[in-house]
């Protein structure tokens, strides 16, 4: 699928890779139905929970240094400034640089919203510039400037010579897309509006853009990738502009997460030939030794990645596979984005676990370049095969799986989530970290993680006494087979 970086606006998942937000029914159904093309969404009469796009759009872009934010709306949507100053700020800190990012509303009203703030909205940009002085900004839209049509890209466009630096109309409406995973290409997108520069004549590189949400392995990967005479480029998280203006240059696009990079990948790829590597992501072993040989074919490492494999498979295999004969015949129900859900799903397949359900927050019918997920297409091609779901944060349904299936272990990746399983008396593995599963090293110390918690499930049975859950016997009586059937 084509990729227009001249329109600031960007069509949604639902209409680009034809992304959904309710199924119920078997893994293989639905990665068949992907394959062939007849998936089609369910929706819901009930819906518990979700997330704005705008938090993970505007998280990312907080994630770059010394940029200005300009969210344009009412005070409300400002709340989004604490993901970004988390971001900008925290992540800062942790790795030892300075950001001055900086996080503005509008403070829309309800004169405004009648009368339109194009006017305002032109002041604040110009006072921002010269009060921050940042290296380029993002003017946002909201839900209230997309329902009465304010035009930000006039006012972008009609400063662009005032502010003498990049800046980019966001178009982050919430209520355009259901998936909120589509605020992550819309700052993508943005990225390549106005950013990314096209590849400068006669220069040689040996960088690798590596998408991730918070760079937590960056030193790890950086030695890593020195034994293959490759620099990793983590995005967006402390980030600066000048080196995001030089993607274009690099030997190949990666991400930890198919779902955070997967736009970004195939439009570096479709406009400036670098390579984007596909492959199911790092986690576990399986995993691991897949990307990294994706990315010796892409980069011409072959032999050093093989030799590096080689090595560290005598160090850690060996390991694995002693806790491996814990964890065999363990079952588990899983609850993440599905740029994990799968792929932690055939991780523990690796550790000899029995996947029972898995849960994903949405499902991407096929990425741009036309192919169902690879997280998909492995777990299909291996006949990995359990009962799966399209959930959209939806809690009680989470719980009433838990209840009917009563797993030894609930994987999540979402705090709220893992609480509620706790709550209920199962034992809960938050996979917070995104670098928690990341090769030999990290799938090792995973494993033991896993035995951590089934072997002791005093926490979870003392806080199951005592804690009073709004969830009745009649609602936990119910066959979840057939319920969810309905919600189609």
């Amino acid at each position: 699928m084509a990729i227009n970086t001249s329109n600031s606006n960007v069509a949604t998942r639902e209409n680009r890779i034809g992304s959904i937000t309710g199924y119920v029914g078997t893994l293989k159904d639905l990665a068949t139905q992907s394959e062939c093309g007849t998936l089609k969404g369910c929706s819901r009469c009930f819906s518990q929970s979700s997330t704005c796009l705008s938090s993970c759009g505007l998280g990312q872009l907080a994630g770059i240094r010394d940029v200005a934010i300009i969210h344009h709306g009412p005070a409300g949507c400002s709340v989004a400034s604490s993901n970004a100053y988390y971001m900008s700020k925290v992540m800062a800190k942790k790795r030892g640089v300075t950001s001055d990012t900086v996080y503005v509303g509008t403070d829309m009203n309800e004169n405004d919203t009648i009368f339109g703030s194009t006017n305002a909205l032109r002041d604040i940009i110009l006072e921002v510039n010269k009060r921050y002085s940042p290296k380029a900004i993002f003017v946002s839209s909201s839900c209230a400037t997309g329902i009465i049509g304010e035009d930000i890209d006039s006012i972008v466009d009609d400063v662009r010579e005032e502010v003498d630096v990049p800046i980019v109309a966001v178009h982050c409406e919430g209520f355009k897309s259901r998936i909120w995973a589509t605020g992550f290409d819309i700052s993508d997108h943005a990225i390549l509006q106005e950013i990314v520069k096209p590849p400068r004549e006669d220069v040689k590189t040996n960088k690798v853009n590596f998408k991730n949400f918070f760079e937590s392995a960056r030193p790890e990967i950086i030695e890593m990738f020195k034994e293959f005479d490759l620099e990793p480029v983590f995005l967006y998280c402390n980030s600066t502009i000048e080196e995001l203006s030089h993607l274009s240059e690099s030997l190949a696009t990666t991400c930890i997460c198919g779902t955070l990079g997967n736009y970004l990948g195939n439009a570096l790829e479709e406009k400036y030939n670098v390579p984007y590597v596909r492959s199911i992501n790092q986690c576990g072993i399986k995993g691991f030794e897949t990307w990294l040989r994706e990315i010796g074919k892409a980069t011409g490492r072959e032999d050093k990645i093989e030799k590096y494999i080689q090595r560290e498979r005598a160090i850690y295999l060996p390991q694995i596979q002693e806790i491996k004969k814990e964890l065999e015949g363990l079952t588990a129900v899983i609850g993440m984005g599905p740029g994990y859900t799968f792929e932690v799903s055939r991780v523990l397949d690796e550790l000899g676990m029995k996947v029972v359900w898995a849960l994903a927050w949405h499902y991407d019918k096929k990425y741009e370049n036309g192919d169902v997920p690879p997280s998909m297409k492995y777990l299909l091609d291996n006949d990995i095969d359990f009962e799966a779901s399209v959930a959209d944060q939806q809690n009680y349904e989470v719980m009433n799986i838990l209840n009917k299936y009563q797993p030894d272990v609930y994987f999540s990746r979402h705090p709220g989530s893992t609480v509620w399983a706790i709550k209920n008396g199962t034992p809960a593995v938050y996979v917070a970290d995104e670098y928690m599963i990341f090769g030999y090293k990290h799938t090792l110390e995973f494993a033991q993680t896993i035995l951590d918690a089934v072997r002791n499930r005093s926490f979870e049975e003392n806080l199951a006494k005592r804690s009073k859950l709004p969830y009745t016997n009649w609602w936990y009586e119910q066959n979840v087979d057939a319920f969810l059937e309905e919600a189609k």
